[in-house]
């Protein structure tokens, strides 16, 4: 199962997730991109994000006020869905129209192989090489993985260090995997000093020690995240 945490009143860029492309509603536009992998669901706090998803065909449940983050707002979600512990939930951010099939389909068939490897805790996102002007960006998140393609660190600045000269920078793209009983230990375990400093929630599973099984992926969709990223995308629907 997909969820979509929708969030309305965003801080840095308010109500963007109803904001028009192509002549659909950002939330609809990135529910649309996904409804042929599986069921969709958005989790918003807000009626209006309901009836406007309702509108278009999206099935939308309202959720707390008062979640600190997207993650917990799913967490919510999948708990009062009928579903089993072992199922997958995918969380797709509202603002990722771009978002391509074969990504979510890359990360499902990794958490399918981690639970056929009967592994305890299942969570898993995706990542792509990067450039090194786009490492210095602190809106795209980088990562490093070790040698199994976990997630080591995940960080705004550029990691690693670049003292040699050959650093290869792996950004991280913001889809997240987990079975329905392992979304719901994640959005359990204590927050961690280093989520808030970076304000990066996933580092909340590498300080307790639980492992982020990480997929390389080709992809050249992109978040919005300013009013500028609202123009390009616009400008791309138009074409």
């Amino acid at each position: 199962m997909i969820i979509i945490p929708a969030r309305l009143a965003s801080t840095r860029f308010p109500q963007k997730v109803l904001a028009d492309i192509g002549g659909l509603p950002m939330v609809v536009r990135t529910a649309k991109a996904v409804s042929s992998i599986d069921d969709v669901v958005v989790a918003t706090d807000d009626e209006l994000i309901v009836s406007t998803c309702k509108a278009h065909g999206i099935k939308a449940m309202m959720t707390s006020l008062t979640h600190k983050s997207g993650t917990d707002r799913i967490n919510e979600c999948a708990q009062l869905l009928d579903i089993a512990d072992d199922e997958l939930i995918i969380n797709v951010q509202a603002d990722e129209p771009f978002i391509e099939i074969n990504v979510v389909k890359a990360l499902i068939e990794r958490l399918e192989l981690l639970k056929s490897q009967n592994a305890e805790f299942v969570m898993g996102s995706c990542f792509n090489a990067i450039n090194n002007e786009s490492a210095q960006d602190p809106n795209l998140v980088k990562v490093i993985l070790d040698d199994k393609e976990n997630a080591i660190y995940f960080s705004r600045s550029p990691i690693p260090y670049n003292r040699s000269g050959d650093a290869t920078y792996f950004g991280h793209i913001g889809i997240y995997g987990f079975t329905k009983k392992s979304l719901y230990e994640f959005c359990n375990l204590n927050d961690a000093p280093i989520e808030d400093i970076e304000k990066l929630e996933q580092l909340r599973a590498i300080y307790h020690q639980k492992k982020i099984s990480m997929v390389k992926v080709s992809s050249t969709g992109f978040g919005i995240d300013t009013e500028e990223d609202l123009k390009r995308a616009v400008e791309i629907f138009l074409k």
